[in-house]
């Protein structure tokens, strides 16, 4: 432990040099004053993290930040250092760190009711349910509500089965639904998946990824920002999708039953680096999967509630209805809230015998959620994701034409990725070590990005959706500092 803390401190120091230099580009004023921290030391922390707690949890960068207070859009860490935090706790702050009307919220109905489960009725269930309901379009109107994105998949894949009654379930290879046991069959990103049997009743049709795919062009992305691609086709065709909706129709000819449960996919795909599909290929999707009998389940845990800019749902800007719904991270701004959203029809299904979920809809996060739905619409939110969003990725497009090392910029709103590649042609993947490097560096001047897709070289940008044009212009230089300290 002696020789982690010399190093820590060490690095700490280095970071600090690192902000200091006169080539750290200057971060945006804030008037924010944090609380002087008082709880253990970092040494302290970590001794207990090692010893009490899983070694599953993944501890990001070599210099771990220690945060004691966020504001905003803001994280300040135990030594009072302050942060652009643009991953919102692996998008899940979607309107800011302790936002003044959510916290409000929170303290409010603390102090009158925590719990009961919905045994009994309480008014904040019902009122909330009455609210999201009127955010969906069509007969979307029924609400079950969970703890997690997980636990919302979950159901809506045991909607699907019951009321079909069939079994077979299609997602998409490099998709992330959650990792929990009934979640594993239809997740497709190895580096999640445990030696466990899981296969049973789940198939993956191609990812129709468009940059690292086989086939993609520079008018199939619904972004302001296209593959670097050549694109042949006219105006009102799509060759790359036709060649990925084969892959799904050879899918379902040769190896599902002639009846399947449902389709399930995210419109943004999130955990595996922001991939976009061709902007038809979803209602295409749908469209094979209603006639093999299935149900189409959009998966909005991170593209939901007005974070793409156009649409407060991702799948309302993928120009399709889905049957069932799922949401949960930003649903209640890091409060642990889920919910499934379906017609009366196929939420009927459960009326034939007994479900639970003892935490789902307790009066704490329907208070929470609801406050957040109110946020959103009053603080016009979407709207910046469209504005700010727009623009951030227009910013880090210009890294593109600067640097060979970034391959693809891509994304909608404040949902934005950034893929790292060794060559432009070949498109392998950026060595982790110079990776991490780059990652690393911009922490320490002052940006948390998040990190993911199936090769781990994609910088996520999904910020709380409260963020400005300069904080935007801030992460750019920043991630153009980190550039040309490693690429000299």
């Amino acid at each position: 432990m002696a020789l982690l803390w010399r190093k820590q401190a060490s690095l700490r120091t280095a970071s600090r040099w690192v902000r200091s230099c006169s080539s750290a580009p200057k971060m945006p004023a804030c008037d924010f004053e944090p609380e002087a921290y008082s709880g253990p030391s970092f040494m302290e922390t970590m001794k207990m993290r090692k010893d009490f707690l899983s070694p599953a949890l993944l501890t990001y960068y070599k210099k771990h930040v220690m945060v004691s207070q966020g504001h905003m859009q803001w994280l300040y860490d135990i030594e009072g250092r302050r942060y652009l935090d643009l991953f919102g706790g692996i998008v899940t702050v979607s309107v800011g760190h302790c936002h003044p009307k959510v916290t409000s919220a929170l303290q409010e109905q603390a102090s009158k009711l925590w719990h009961t489960t919905n045994i009994y009725l309480h008014p904040g269930i019902h009122e909330y349910g009455k609210k999201l309901a009127e955010r969906m379009p069509g007969n979307l109107k029924v609400c079950y509500f969970t703890n997690s994105g997980s636990e919302a998949n979950d159901v809506a894949m045991k909607m699907a089965r019951i009321y079909t009654k069939a079994h077979d379930i299609i997602s998409m290879r490099n998709g992330y639904h959650g990792a929990g046991t009934a979640n594993l069959p239809v997740l497709a990103l190895s580096a999640w998946k445990p030696q466990l049997p899981q296969a049973f009743g789940a198939h993956q049709t191609m990812n129709a990824d468009v940059y690292r795919g086989p086939w993609g062009g520079a008018r199939c992305r619904d972004s302001p920002v296209q593959t670097q691609r050549e694109c042949n086709c006219a105006p009102d065709t799509c060759e790359a999708n036709e060649r990925y909706i084969g892959q799904l129709n050879d899918l379902l000819v040769h190896c599902v039953p002639k009846r399947i449960a449902g389709f399930l996919a995210e419109p943004i795909q999130g955990v595996g680096g922001t991939v976009q599909f061709p902007k038809d290929y979803l209602k295409r999707a749908f469209e094979a999967a209603r006639e093999r009998g299935g149900l189409c389940i959009a998966d909005e845990v991170q593209t939901g509630f007005g974070r793409l800019g156009s649409h407060y749902w991702g799948f309302e800007a993928a120009g399709v209805v889905p049957d069932i719904v799922t949401m949960a991270k930003g649903i209640a701004n890091g409060f642990p809230m889920g919910a499934v959203v379906t017609t009366p029809e196929i939420a009927a299904v459960y009326e034939d015998f007994l479900t639970f979920n003892t935490f789902g809809g307790n009066p704490l996060s329907c208070a929470v959620a609801s406050s957040v739905l109110d946020v959103i619409d009053e603080e016009n939110m979407m709207a910046n994701c469209n504005t700010v969003g727009t623009y951030f990725l227009q910013q880090m497009s210009s890294l593109r034409d600067e640097f060979s090392i970034v391959g693809d910029v891509r994304g909608k709103g404040l949902m934005i990725g950034v893929e790292f590649v060794e060559d432009k042609e070949t498109k392998t993947p950026l060595d982790k070590s110079r990776m991490g490097a780059i990652w690393e560096e911009c922490k320490d001047l002052g940006v948390l990005f998040g990190k993911g897709g199936t090769y781990g070289n994609v910088i996520r940008v999904k910020p709380p959706m409260c963020i400005t044009k300069e904080d935007a212009n801030f992460a750019t230089q920043v991630l153009r500092v980190a550039l040309q300290r490693h690429t000299q």
